[in-house]
């Protein structure tokens, strides 16, 4: 799971960076409220990737899809992108989870076969 999640986090990093470009030339805000929420929502993504393991850190994800969702009233393209990565989201965390399922059955398996040296 931590594979896939942190792949789409990245993503998510460099979508939010771009975004922030954009809502810096066409919204209203000030450059430095646009680039301390685009900061803070990128380093949540690069933080995330080293803390997939620990308990809590799904749901932290899913509250940076929404709020890449929600985005979207900044900059409207953000409402179709957030959609993307959430789905993204729920595609790293639920298939990561059954890679990890399989590769801990295969593991248990090898281990108690009578042909492991």
């Amino acid at each position: 799971m931590r594979t896939l999640c942190a792949s789409t986090l990245i993503g998510e990093f460099f979508v939010i960076g771009f975004a922030g470009l954009v809502a810096m030339k066409t919204s209203g805000l000030s450059m430095g409220t646009v680039w301390t929420v685009s900061g803070i929502a990128m380093g949540l993504c690069v933080l995330l990737c080293g803390l997939l393991s620990s308990p809590g850190a799904v749901q932290i994800g899913w509250a940076l899809q929404i709020g890449l969702v929600l985005s979207g009233f900044v900059v409207t393209t953000m409402f179709f992108l957030g959609a993307v990565f959430a789905g993204l989201w729920w595609a790293s965390v639920h298939f990561g989870r059954k890679v990890d399922e399989a590769k801990a059955r295969f593991a248990a398996s090898s281990a108690t076969s009578p042909d492991a040296a």
